[in-house]
């Protein structure tokens, strides 16, 4: 049975989710000044910076910064009515607890103003937790001007994984590095608390320049200041990138070139630390780093991103960037949005046209829309939006053509189709070609590729060993394929994932580890072992955890101390996570690669302290039964899970092979059959389910099941081969 491996799933899902949470004075951290000492000298940048969403981000709660109404107002969610009120000019809410009771909290902070503000409450050891209603504070003729809850559809009461008082809406967690300055999480293991500190409340200057200590030596010619007097003047963030630039005309094309190389990605990183799907994996100081030295940004994945590299999840933005010709062309951030108010550079096409002449693209011929509504802007078709948090829309960043052909063929959105709901993909696709005499395709082309690896299709690794390849493709769609050529290690993959492990970019040398996993252990230290001294720490430590298990025989006394190293920052990181039980998980496999099975069921069973209802720990400890012989007691522990998440797939699936060992075939069958109801769009599930009919005599319900399973997924190589094994023979 596969184990769940989470390291990259320790990824921020949501600016959604605070304990008392000290403020950190001078004294304390002197190399921070604090915004004040900025604005003294840079008043312009400060004007535009106030109320802006970064000044905002997060505040005290009083009547000022308070947007919700709080006048003994009812908001009635899963039949329970919740109260808003105030009391000695403080702010209160009635509302279910943990234990589903109703109780008094008191709202600590205010998170965010627009186009909602969430509230923020403190619990004992240094907890603060986002309430799930939120207050929307558009106008009212938008709809706006009422409480609203962020799982509409859901009825998330207590006990649920999303319920306000879970792990899942922890700010400490979940979202405190992004909304104030210098915020260190200081989570105690051992007392399972945090006293979580920052500097300055909000998203301030130094959140993003850097401590300004040594800038501020220099500009005021302190004692010292001459080690300063540099390019840098003091800053670790000196953002350049758009110093002396110009866009200009491409003569050959009308498209716009950078005037000199893109040649550094320092804002486009101190961006991205926030405004990206990640993993944090070190404390981020922002003293200059590259992004992935703290940082896992996350891949193409299902559930986050569609086949072809469309927002779906909420991803924020830096991933979807990644995949654009616009960063293939050295845009940075700060070309479209000030960076100081967060505002658009100028409103409409405006911002487009800086670069963009204006006779090419901001007219009928380009675009086949007439006057100025729906089409006519640029961001309808390569920016479509989508609604996060019920009410707040976000447009993708990949600025991709629209491409209804791969709507009508794998079911991907398109611009086209969101303004036209009442035309098909085809008519789309047929009024493009009827336009511009041919389909036009834009420079993302991987989504065929992706779409065969989620399906498992039988050309799966061809098409993503072909994508790995294509040097044309962005970075971040080649590093998905050669993470997805994990279970398709054919040796074509394996030459094309060799071919990459020592490229430039960091997200395709660890996406190739990845791929690489389960080489043979020879091959893998040979082929790996380069990259424990990798200059980027996310890359060293996946290859430490990958090269964990290598006998230590096998190595002299300088590699056994370069993966000793390795492993050592790979453990810091989960250290530095421990207050997630995904961090557990992730040392619990750690353990077992190193065969101390004692310490990985020490490790799952703290990720279940952590969490009763997380999932992986479950499955991993499950599957650390069977290595030791115990299914029967993994049998009763799967149970306990089902208890708790009766909709997870994951557990009832496990359940069923651990009741195949046990040679209890008709309990396995009613588990596995349940795996495969719950999610009927893995293969593996229906796979399994109907080997197991099969097994019981049961030839025909079991190529139903295949039958019906390839219906959705026609393409699936095993379940074709299966269903090929279940007729064979018969008339």
């Amino acid at each position: 049975m596969a184990r769940f491996r989470l390291l990259l799933a320790l990824l921020i899902s949501f600016c959604a989710l605070c304990p008392q949470v000290r403020a950190v004075d001078g004294a304390e951290t002197p190399e921070y000044v604090g915004g004040a000492r900025c604005q003294a000298c840079h008043e312009q940048q400060a004007r535009l910076w106030r109320d802006s969403h970064h000044d905002l981000a997060m505040q005290h709660a009083t009547a000022d910064s308070v947007l919700g109404d709080f006048a003994d107002a009812k908001f009635i969610y899963a039949g329970i009515t919740s109260t808003f009120y105030t009391r000695e000019g403080r702010f209160f809410v009635r509302t279910d607890g943990a234990e589903g009771e109703l109780r008094e909290f008191e709202i600590r902070y205010t998170f965010g103003v627009d186009p909602l503000q969430q509230y923020l409450v403190e619990f004992p050891g240094g907890r603060l937790q986002a309430l799930g209603i939120a207050w929307d504070s558009r106008p009212a003729e938008q709809g706006g001007q009422r409480w609203f809850h962020l799982y509409p559809g859901e009825a998330v009461t207590h006990g649920d994984e999303l319920h306000w008082t879970a792990l899942n809406q922890n700010w400490n967690y979940m979202c405190a590095e992004c909304h104030s300055t210098r915020l260190d999480k200081n989570y105690d293991a051992a007392t399972r608390s945090y006293a979580t500190t920052w500097a300055e409340i909000d998203v301030a200057c130094e959140a993003c320049h850097g401590p300004g200590a040594d800038h501020v030596a220099w500009a005021e010619k302190t004692d010292g200041w001459e080690r300063f007097d540099t390019p840098a003047t003091g800053l670790t963030h000196r953002f350049t990138e758009r110093d002396g630039v110009d866009w200009l005309p491409d003569e050959a094309n009308g498209r716009p070139r950078r005037s000199r190389p893109r040649t550094s990605a320092v804002e486009i990183e101190t961006c991205a630390a926030c405004h990206a799907r990640r993993a944090q994996l070190f404390e981020d100081d922002r003293r200059g780093q590259a992004f992935m030295q703290g940082y896992q940004p996350g891949l193409l994945e299902p559930g986050n991103y569609h086949a072809d590299g469309q927002i779906d999840g909420e991803v924020y933005v830096y991933g979807s960037f990644l995949q654009s010709r616009m960063h293939e062309a050295g845009v940075t951030c700060s070309d479209c949005h000030e960076p100081h108010s967060l505002q658009l550079r100028l409103s409409g096409n405006g911002v487009c046209l800086q670069c963009h002449a204006a006779n090419a693209y901001d007219n009928e011929v380009h675009h086949f829309h007439t006057g100025s509504g729906a089409g006519t802007r640029c961001v309808d078709c390569h920016m479509p939006a989508k609604n996060y948090m019920v009410i707040d829309p976000r447009r993708d960043h990949s600025f991709r053509v629209p491409r209804p052909d791969l709507s009508a063929r794998l079911g991907a959105p398109n611009a086209c189709n969101g303004c036209h709901q009442e035309q098909t993909p085809a008519w789309a696709a047929g009024k493009l070609r009827e336009w511009y005499g041919k389909t036009p395709r834009g420079l993302q082309n991987y989504a065929v590729a992706l779409h065969a690896a989620r399906r498992d299709a039988g050309n799966a690794a061809a098409e993503l060993s072909a994508l790995l390849g294509d040097t044309r493709q962005p970075a971040i769609a080649r590093a998905t394929a050669a993470a997805a050529l994990q279970s398709r290690l054919d040796a074509d993959a394996a030459r094309a994932l060799v071919g990459v492990i020592d490229h430039p970019d960091p997200l395709l040398r660890q996406a190739a580890l990845q791929g690489l996993r389960y080489l043979p252990p020879d091959y893998r230290w040979q082929v790996m072992q380069p990259l424990l001294d990798d200059p980027v720490r996310a890359v060293r430590i996946t290859a430490g955890e990958a090269l964990a298990a290598t006998p230590a025989e096998s190595l002299s006394a300088a590699e056994r101390e370069r993966l000793r190293r390795a492993l050592d920052e790979y453990v810091e990181v989960q250290a530095f996570n421990a207050d997630h039980p995904s961090a557990q998980v992730n040392l619990g496999n750690l353990h077992t690669e190193l065969g101390k099975f004692v310490d990985a069921e020490q490790a799952y069973r703290l990720a279940l302290d952590l969490d009763s209802g997380w999932v992986p720990a479950y499955v991993n400890l499950a599957d650390l039964f069977r290595r030791d012989e115990r299914d029967t007691e993994g049998v009763a522990l799967l149970r306990t899970g089902i208890a708790i998440r009766p909709q997870s797939a994951d557990l009832y699936h496990s359940l069923g092979l651990a009741q195949v060992r046990l040679g209890k075939l008709p309990d396995a069958i009613v588990s596995l059959r349940r795996a495969a109801e719950l999610a009927p769009d893995n293969p593996r599930y229906a796979y399994v389910y109907a080997v197991a009919l099969h097994s019981a005599g049961r030839t025909d319900e079991a190529l139903e099941v295949v039958d019906s399973a390839l219906l959705r997924l026609p393409t699936n190589a095993s379940l074709r081969v299966l269903r090929d094994q279940l007729t064979a023979g018969r008339p």
